[in-house]
C-alpha cells in the first residue's frame, strides 16, 4: 500500500482558481474509490482554505498504476469543477510516502493555515474522517492516519503557545471590523448562515461583547438555529442590514443547483438557489469548518450527503448568483439613512465574507459607507506568528510524522513475520517433543519417575528461547526488507505521478 495525496490550497493557488477548483468536490472521494481499482481508500479535506485527496493505493512497483490513479482523479475533479483536466492537474501538490504524513499532520495543526495556529481546522480533520467512514471510503491506513494527525494537533495545541493564541478566520475577521466598531457591546451583527462556522462566529461575537445577533438562511433554517444559540431569527435580510454594523457572510451557499419555482430572497437580480436537504454536496450535519469555511454547494446549510449526477451538478451560470449582491446592500443603506432622517449619517456596515464560493458580491465593496473584507482581505491580514513557536510546533509535527513512518513501514512487514514467528512455534511443539521424549526415556533407563509438568515447561522455555534468539537476526532482515520495498515503491509512485503531471504540461508539485 502507498499513500498518495494531491492537495491545492491557498500557497499554492490564488482563491479565485482553488474556488473553481473545488466546485462539486464533496463526491469525489466516493466516486474515485468506486471507478479506480488501485484506490482502497480516499478522505477528502475541502475548507475555504483547501482542496485536498488523501489515497491509500495499492499500486506495482512501477508506478503506472498509481500515475494512472492520479490522472483519474484529476479528470473527476475537472469534470465536477468545470477547468481541464490539464489544469487540474497542474493544480495539484502530490505527496507520496512521508511527505503525505508531514503534511497532513501540520495542516491539522495549523501551521499551513491561512491564519497560522489557528485550532478550527483540527475538527474539519477528524470532520473528514468521518464523512468518508460515511460514506465507506476510508482505509485502516487512513484510519490511523487521520487518528494519529488528530493526536499530534492536540499535542501541539496543549504543548505551545501556538494553542493559547486563539487564532482563527473568524478572530481575524472580527479583529479588521473593530477598527469600524466604536462599541461591541452596543453594536448589531447579523450572520448569513446557520453551519458551524456560524456557531463559532456566534462565540466570538459574545467574547468580544456582542449580544445583539440576527441570523438568516436561505434555506429556512434560521429560527432553529437562532433557538439552539440564543439570538434572533432574521426574516427580512434588507432590514436587518439597514439596522447592522456587522455582517458575517459564512453560507457557501453560492453556486447550489437550481431548483423550479426557488429564488434567492435578496438581490436585484433572481438567483436560483436550493432547498435544503437537496444539494448533494454536503458533508456531515454540523461540520464545524476549520482553516476557514467548509466548501461545497450547502455545506453550511448541511443536508444528507448523497451521490451526485450530472443533473445535480449546477450550471455554470448558477455559480455567477451570490448571497447578498450589492443591490439589497444599496437598499438596506437607503432605508437606514430614512430612519436617520436629520440624524448624522448612519456609521459604516462591515461585511465580512468568510465564504470560499463568495456569498458577497465584490461590488458591494463599492456601495458607499460600505466595507468589505473577503478571504483574500484577510489573507493578506493575516499575522505572523514568532518563529520560535512556530519552530515548536514544528518539531512536534516533524516527531509525530516520523513515528508514524516507522510504524507504517514496520507494518509492510507484519505478514512475513507472523509467518516466521508460526514457523518458528511448529519447530518449539516438535523439539519439545523430541526433547521430553528423550528426557523420558533416559529417567526410565535409571528406575526414574518420568518428567513432570513442570519439566516439561522447563524443557519447553529453553527450546523457545533458543529458537527465538536464533529467529531474532531473520525477522530485523524481514522488517528491513519490507522498508526497503515500500520506500523502492514509494519512489515509483512519485516518478508515476511525475510523469503525468510532466505529460499534463506542467510542473511537477512535491513540497513538504
Amino acid at each position: 500500500m502507498v499513500l498518495l495525496s494531491l492537495t491545492a490550497s491557498h500557497r499554492e493557488l490564488d482563491l479565485d482558481a482553488l474556488e473553481r477548483l473545488s466546485m462539486g468536490s464533496a463526491s469525489v472521494g466516493r466516486t474515485v474509490v468506486g471507478t479506480c481499482r488501485p484506490v482502497v481508500g480516499a478522505v477528502v479535506i475541502s475548507t475555504c482554505n483547501r482542496f485536498e485527496l488523501y489515497l491509500d493505493v495499492d499500486a506495482p512497483l512501477d508506478g503506472h498504476t498509481v500515475g494512472h490513479a492520479t490522472r483519474h482523479v484529476a479528470e473527476l475533479v475537472a469534470g465536477e469543477s468545470g477547468v481541464s483536466t490539464q489544469t487540474a492537474v497542474g493544480s495539484f501538490t502530490v505527496r507520496t510516502g512521508p511527505e503525505v504524513t508531514e503534511h497532513l499532520f501540520a495542516v491539522a495543526a495549523g501551521l499551513d493555515s491561512m491564519v497560522v495556529g489557528e485550532r478550527e481546522i483540527a475538527g474539519q480533520v477528524k470532520r473528514s474522517l468521518a464523512v468518508a467512514r460515511e460514506q465507506e471510503t476510508t482505509s485502516k491506513t487512513l484510519e490511523l492516519l487521520f487518528q494519529t494527525a488528530s493526536r499530534t494537533s492536540k499535542r501541539v495545541g496543549t504543548d505551545t503557545e501556538l494553542g493559547a493564541a486563539g487564532r482563527s478566520v473568524v478572530s481575524l475577521a472580527l479583529d479588521l471590523a473593530e477598527s469600524e466598531v466604536s462599541r461591541w457591546d452596543t453594536s448589531r451583527a447579523v450572520l448569513i448562515g446557520t453551519g458551524s462556522y456560524a456557531g463559532a462566529s456566534v462565540a466570538a461575537l459574545r467574547a468580544r461583547g456582542c449580544t445583539d445577533i440576527g441570523v438568516y438562511s436561505q434555506s429556512g433554517r434560521a429560527a432553529l438555529f437562532a433557538e439552539s444559540h440564543g439570538v434572533d431569527a432574521v426574516d427580512d435580510l434588507i432590514a436587518a442590514l439597514a439596522d447592522a454594523d456587522v455582517v458575517v457572510s459564512c453560507s457557501g451557499a453560492r453556486g447550489r443547483g437550481s431548483h423550479p419555482g426557488t429564488t434567492a430572497v435578496v438581490g436585484a437580480r433572481d438567483v436560483p438557489r436550493a432547498e435544503p436537504d437537496t444539494s448533494p454536496h454536503v458533508t456531515a450535519p454540523g461540520a464545524a469548518h476549520g482553516d476557514g469555511a467548509q466548501v461545497g454547494a450547502s455545506a453550511q446549510e448541511a443536508g444528507t450527503p448523497g451521490p451526485v449526477s450530472s443533473q445535480d451538478r449546477p450550471a455554470p451560470e448558477a455559480s455567477l448568483g451570490h448571497v447578498l449582491d450589492a443591490a439589497a446592500v444599496v437598499r438596506a443603506r437607503e432605508r437606514a439613512a430614512d430612519r436617520a432622517g436629520d440624524e448624522p449619517e448612519p456609521t459604516a456596515l462591515v461585511v465580512l465574507d468568510l465564504a470560499l464560493h463568495r456569498d458577497v458580491d465584490p461590488q458591494v465593496a463599492d456601495v458607499e459607507g460600505v466595507l468589505l473584507y473577503d478571504l483574500a482581505s484577510l489573507k493578506a491580514h493575516a499575522p505572523a506568528v514568532a518563529l520560535d513557536v512556530v519552530g515548536q510546533a514544528r518539531d512536534i509535527v516533524d516527531d509525530a510524522a516520523r513515528a508514524f513512518e516507522e510504524t507504517r513501514l514496520g507494518r509492510e512487514a507484519d505478514a512475513a513475520v507472523v509467518a516466521l514467528l508460526d514457523e518458528a512455534e511448529v519447530r518449539v511443539r516438535a523439539e519439545v517433543d523430541d526433547a521430553v521424549a528423550r528426557l523420558a526415556e533416559e529417567r526410565a533407563a535409571a528406575g526414574d519417575p518420568p518428567p513432570t509438568p513442570e519439566d516439561v515447561d522447563g524443557v519447553a522455555r529453553g527450546v523457545r528461547r533458543r529458537i527465538h534468539a536464533d529467529l531474532h537476526p531473520r525477522i530485523v532482515a524481514v522488517r528491513a526488507e519490507a522498508r526497503a520495498r515500500a520506500r523502492a515503491q514509494e519512489a515509483a509512485v512519485i516518478e508515476g505521478a511525475e510523469s503525468i503531471t510532466r505529460a499534463a504540461g506542467t510542473p511537477a508539485h512535491r513540497t513538504s
